[in-house]
């Protein structure tokens, strides 16, 4: 679609390389800074779906923008600037080979776990009779590996320490920060009517050794949101949480036989439902942080975000 951005291919003054996520382009620059453009590509089951989804890279650059804002009093991050509603400038780190995921609900990987008779994920044991969408007495930090291609998969605290993918006291300090956020987070959820059901964090170190935040934070594609006033209602009456995240694209790809496995063909997305992707995606930006989305101008995307970028070089 014209009115999205599905790859990236500029050449910024200074640039050393670049780096096509799934869903990120990443261009790093020879002063220690990164140019991070946040494409409407949309990703499941850790593959790259077809077709783009409008308006999906501002949403998730400003809610992560916000937050970064609202929690760096926790925890330094990345961020500089953002010249375009899709992009962010930030500091160079290197990452850490996991991604610190924190679940305050039996939802999503969780429970397909649960339900598939495992009796703990990461290491940490399942309280026992549970039903989907149960809440945790307290949230569990269940991590997972970065994988380069594939899926990312679960690993337990132990076995980072032991096979020294994260040092004992980074690791403890990525605890701390992760429940930290995962706090605020809920709390922020709960001034504005909505559950923060679970959601990860990635970390890395900056040239003078500090851990730092970076990446997203609280996005729909890092987060699950269920609706507060809903939700007691629903679990009491076996009703399913309208839930404010990507898994309903999960949701929708698993009932139409796709879940990214071997010779698995990605099912048509016709333009009703990629609209109807588009409007999730504003209706959380708006849930989430009180204010009103305000679509910027789609002609000729890539030519505006490059000409913004340029004016803060």
């Amino acid at each position: 679609m014209k009115n999205t951005i599905l790859k990236t291919n500029f050449k910024f003054p200074g640039q050393e390389s670049v780096y096509h996520g799934k869903v990120r382009d990443v261009y790093y620059l020879n002063n220690d800074t990164l140019i991070v453009i946040v494409t409407d590509r949309i990703s499941a089951f850790d593959k790259i779906l077809p077709n783009g989804i409008p308006f999906k890279g501002q949403v998730l650059n400003q809610i992560a923008s916000k937050f970064l804002d609202n929690t760096s009093d926790i925890v330094p991050n990345w961020k500089i600037s953002t010249p375009d509603p899709m992009v962010t400038i930030g500091k160079k780190c290197e990452p850490f080979k996991i991604e610190m995921v924190i679940r305050g609900y039996l939802t999503g990987h969780a429970w397909r776990e649960y339900s598939a008779g495992k009796s703990n994920i990461c290491g940490i044991p399942f309280p026992k009779n549970m039903k989907e969408h149960d809440k945790f007495k307290t949230p569990l930090i269940t991590p997972t590996t970065k994988a380069s291609h594939g899926h990312d998969e679960d690993i337990s605290k132990e076995e980072i320490i032991k096979t020294n993918l994260v040092s004992k006291e980074d690791y403890e300090l990525l605890e701390k920060y992760t429940l930290e956020l995962f706090e605020r987070g809920t709390k922020i959820a709960k001034d504005m009517g909505l559950i923060l059901v679970d959601t990860k964090y990635e970390f890395g170190k900056d040239s003078d050794g500090n851990i730092i935040l970076i990446d997203e934070i609280h996005t729909p594609d890092s987060s699950r949101y269920f609706y507060l006033d809903k939700y007691q209602y629903n679990q009491d009456n076996n009703l399913p949480q309208k839930q404010l995240s990507k898994e309903f694209v999960r949701q929708w790809l698993i009932s139409r036989g796709f879940q990214g496995k071997d010779n698995q063909v990605v099912p048509e997305m016709d333009i009703d439902f990629i609209e109807s992707v588009s409007n999730r995606y504003i209706e959380l930006y708006e849930k989430i942080t009180g204010d009103k989305f305000k679509k910027t101008d789609i002609n000729n995307v890539n030519e505006r975000v490059e000409r913004n970028i340029l004016s803060h070089l």
